[in-house]
């Protein structure tokens, strides 16, 4: 047979295989090929049907393993000032404007911070956050944070995990301070998109976010971004953030899925169900396919038996331990998951 012929052959074969792609295959493959997708294609990927679920499961688990491998990335947090935030967001529970019940208490010392340091470096933590509630951090508290990390890295020379701060705003001051004492990312959350915002606090701005955000990238130090689900918003809000973080190009975004607590403004909030929680997951995988996507709050009483389904959906990453104001799973426990998924944990950097 001819040349001509197996080329003829192999053309009608490549054909048929396209005109009978279906449309979230074909985006599927844009994404793996890191070609840019338009809106329309990012629209159908948020907006399409349940009937894809499956297949949105599929792809984006083939986009977590081609950009990601089989490696998973901790994080682990403490809550290193709790309560009476001035803050009136809705689904806290640290809000002065809100009445759960929590512990009140103020900024932590050395010896806390770093008995969870240990307690992160043993769970195989990449990341460790401290945490505090308010909008701002006095500058004395600032400072002795800056000694903290400070005296932490002179006393864990591998420094691993590496340290994270989520302390609300910050000038370019403050945090070229804490940088040059050890601090490696910044984390700060949208929690919402800026159409939504105003259902979820108002007594600051989405702009007044935005501008952390840029001090911290201004500052060359890595930035940790994402938001909270299940919080009233649809799924065109949702769309706009992913395509909002797009934008801010975060290094790393966290996904928090709503738990009613009660005594905060959006107690009597539905939960999402199971399956919802992993298709926003996908989803944010195909529209962000090269970030570390991690699951942070709300994984296990919103997905219960179904919490290593997130690898599937496109996490490559997950807080491990308790949370601000609530219990976290065991990390023994999840660090088991990962070995029956044969998953490995990517602990130094």
């Amino acid at each position: 047979m001819s040349t001509l012929y197996f080329v003829g052959l192999t053309f009608f074969f490549v054909y048929c295989k396209i005109t009978t792609m279906t449309e979230l295959e074909k985006i599927a493959e844009k994404v793996l090929n890191c070609e840019d997708l338009k809106q329309e294609e990012c629209e159908y990927i948020f907006l399409s049907e349940d009937e894809n679920f499956d297949d949105l499961l599929y792809w984006s688990n083939k986009i977590r393993k081609h950009f990601k491998g089989n490696k998973v990335k901790l994080c682990s947090i403490i809550n290193a000032k709790s309560g009476m935030c001035p803050e009136d967001c809705g689904f806290c529970a640290q809000s002065s404007h809100n009445k759960a019940e929590t512990n009140i208490y103020p900024l932590v010392g050395f010896n806390e911070v770093e008995d969870a340091y240990e307690k992160a470096a043993k769970s195989r933590s990449r990341c460790f956050g401290i945490v505090t509630s308010g909008r701002a951090l006095r500058d004395e508290e600032i400072k002795l944070l800056g000694e903290t990390i400070s005296k932490i890295r002179e006393r864990h020379p591998s420094f691993h995990p590496t340290i994270s701060a989520s302390l609300g705003e910050l000038s370019e001051k403050q945090l070229l301070y804490l940088k040059n004492c050890g601090l490696k990312k910044y984390h700060h959350n949208l929690e919402t998109t800026e159409s939504f915002f105003t259902n979820v606090c108002t007594t600051h701005s989405f702009s007044d976010r935005v501008a952390t955000l840029k001090a911290v990238k201004k500052v060359n130090i890595e930035l940790c971004c994402g938001g909270i689900f299940g919080i009233g918003e649809d799924w065109h809000h949702r769309l706009e953030f992913a395509l909002t973080l797009g934008q801010i190009d975060p290094d790393s975004i966290p996904l928090n899925f709503f738990n009613p607590i009660k005594g905060t403004r959006l107690e009597k909030t539905k939960p999402l169900s199971s399956r919802e929680i992993l298709k926003i997951i996908a989803m944010f995988r195909f529209v962000l396919p090269q970030k570390d996507i991690s699951v942070c709050g709300g994984r296990e009483v919103n997905l219960r038996d179904l919490q290593s389904w997130i690898f599937c959906a496109g996490a490559n990453g997950m807080m491990t331990g308790d949370y601000l104001t609530t219990a976290g799973r065991n990390p023994d426990i999840d660090k088991k998951m990962l070995e029956d998924l044969d998953l490995k944990i990517d602990y130094e950097k």
